[in-house]
C-alpha cells in the first residue's frame, strides 16, 4: 500500500453525487462497504494481479444508502494484490447447503507496486482533485 497525498482528504460530500461523478471518471464502489465506510476504486492494472487507486471514505452524516448521505473522504492510495497460482488450498463451505467459496485468497494481498503505476495513480488523483473540487 502506497498513501497518496491529496486535497480530498478530509472533504465531504453527498454520497450520491459523489459515487455519480467518481463513476464518471471511471471508479466503482468497492464490493467491501458497509453503511459506514468503504472504499471507491479505480482498477490500473489487472495482468498478474490487481493494482487499484483507492479513495476510501466515512459516513458523516446518515448512512451509506440513505437518501442524503453525506461522507468525508480519506487518504487515497495504491493497493496491489498478486493472485495465487494454481488451486487455493484454504477452500472453505459456507453456511447455505452446498455452497463453496471458489475464490482464492490473494497470494500477497498487499503486493509491490511498480514505479510506474505510482505516477499513474499520482496524476489519477490530481485529475480526481480538479474534478471533484472545481466547484
Amino acid at each position: 500500500m502506497i498513501p497518496l497525498q491529496s486535497k480530498l482528504e478530509n472533504e465531504v460530500f453527498a454520497f450520491n453525487e459523489l459515487e455519480d461523478k467518481l463513476k464518471q471518471l471511471g471508479y466503482t464502489i468497492g464490493g467491501n462497504w458497509d453503511y459506514d465506510h468503504g472504499y471507491f476504486d479505480y482498477k490500473l492494472d489487472d495482468e498478474v494481479g490487481y493494482t487499484f487507486v483507492r479513495v476510501p471514505f466515512t459516513a458523516y452524516e446518515k448512512e451509506i444508502g440513505d437518501q442524503g448521505a453525506m461522507v468525508t473522504l480519506g487518504e487515497p492510495f495504491l493497493l496491489a494484490h498478486k493472485y495465487q497460482i494454481g488451486l487455493d488450498d484454504n477452500v472453505s463451505v459456507g453456511n447455505l447447503s452446498g455452497s463453496l467459496n471458489q475464490f482464492s485468497e490473494p497470494q500477497d494481498p498487499d503486493a509491490s507496486i511498480d514505479d510506474k503505476w505510482i505516477g499513474i495513480g499520482k496524476k489519477l488523483i490530481e485529475k480526481t482533485e480538479s474534478q471533484l473540487l472545481a466547484d
